[in-house]
């Protein structure tokens, strides 16, 4: 069998029965606000697709080169072995395949759709050599690339099993070992792959710039795997604050420094760069806080639904309530031992937690449209302004 039959065949060899729903399913309604065009796509996959017309083609496809080498399709057929299992490495393999909301390809999307909309440099001309296609460069287009490419390893890293921590009900020893040992494996594949794109790009600040967000990605992952194994019974005394420091670490530098990346490929001066930074964090940070919402949001949640206790609206709650009465409402929610997220849900959404949270999102979200001021209007930058009224955007 040929890797293109492979990719065609792979959602039936992972078990996939449909399109996965992505968290942005429950925004329809149009919420008013700074200034936002009643003629604004009203769904996010409208603004998507509006997005990739824009840059030139569509961005799910823009690892392909990668996805269709000889190693991966190696990978492609152990990870159809892990089939039967509840290795997490399946979900992961599922939501590369089934993202029909496109939220994977997000960050390599933004990173085009700035680049596209702050244009070449009007004060340094050395990068007119460059071939560039729909106001693209070549190089910022493999900048895109390997954003996705960090961004899909970290996925797929994440995927990894604590055996330490594994139970009955987990299925066999041999398995979980198995599919750390793939995990393992695709994940630096996509991260040596992406190394390369960094170095082809011949640009030594471009090259500190991606560093210094994997460095982030990684402190961002170890302090949310800290807690992980607390979360079931209390979880950490920490601020809202404290909460987008590490989030931006592990949600928000990457996109923020790609986008700074994107202008220092354009050779553009310090101040554009730092706009373009500001938008990537500041969206990043209005996307995340809109997955941490979605559990308290949707109109129909299934009572076995979980969420993170350590997620914006819990932070933000025990924040309003103090840590003694956070703590107390933890105990009452456990039954024999295992909490009652459909309880705590509740509770949560009596409180502050969850309007504050919306209010937040929308305070990152202007910050975005902020920043986007500095560019000149053009078709990329109402494309820009759409993703961040998406993000925004609550029933």
């Amino acid at each position: 069998m040929n890797l293109r039959q492979l990719l065609l065949r792979l959602p039936c060899y992972l078990g996939a029965s449909g399109p996965r729903r992505g968290p942005l399913d429950t925004i329809s309604s149009v919420v008013s606000w700074r200034g936002q065009s009643s003629r604004s796509p009203a769904h996010w996959n409208q603004v998507v697709s509006e997005a990739e017309k824009i840059v030139g083609y569509p961005t799910s496809f823009m690892s392909l080169r990668c996805l269709l080498s000889d190693e991966l399709s190696n990978i492609a057929m152990q990870v159809r072995k892990l089939v039967g299992t509840q290795h997490p490495l399946l979900t992961t393999a599922r939501g590369l395949v089934h993202d029909s909301q496109n939220n994977l390809q997000l960050r390599g999307l933004v990173v085009l759709l700035i680049s596209k909309a702050a244009g070449p440099s009007s004060v340094n001309a050395s990068c007119q050599s460059y071939d560039m296609v729909s106001g693209i460069y070549s190089c910022q287009r493999s900048l895109a690339e390997i954003t996705e490419l960090i961004h899909t390893a970290l996925l797929v890293h994440r995927g990894i099993v604590n055996l330490d921590e594994l139970q009955s009900s987990d299925g066999p020893l041999k398995d979980m070992q198995f599919g750390n040992k793939i995990a393992i494996l695709s994940g630096d594949f996509l991260l040596a792959n992406a190394c390369n794109g960094l170095a082809l790009l011949q640009n030594t600040k471009v090259v500190e710039l991606l560093a210094s967000a994997l460095m982030d990605l990684v402190q961002g992952v170890y302090h949310e795997n800290s807690t992980s194994a607390k979360e079931n019974h209390i979880t950490d005394d920490i601020g809202i604050l404290t909460w987008k420091k590490q989030t931006f670490l592990s949600h928000g530098a990457l996109l923020a420094k790609s986008c700074q990346a994107a202008m220092e490929l354009a050779k553009h001066d310090a101040e554009v760069q730092d706009m373009a930074f500001q938008y990537g964090k500041h969206m990043a940070m209005s996307h995340k806080i809109n997955s941490d919402l979605q559990p308290f949001i949707k109109e129909k949640t299934s009572d076995s639904l979980t969420f993170n206790l350590n997620s914006a609206p819990v932070v933000l709650h025990q924040e309003f309530l103090g840590r003694d009465l956070w703590i107390k409402q933890i105990r009452e929610a456990q039954r024999k031992g295992r909490l009652d997220y459909a309880k705590l849900r509740e509770t949560i959404s009596a409180g502050k937690g969850v309007t504050s949270a919306i209010d937040l999102c929308r305070y990152h979200g202007n910050k975005a449209l902020e920043a986007l001021e500095s560019f000149p209007p053009s078709e990329a930058r109402t494309a820009l302004e759409n993703i961040v009224f998406a993000v925004t955007r609550f029933s």
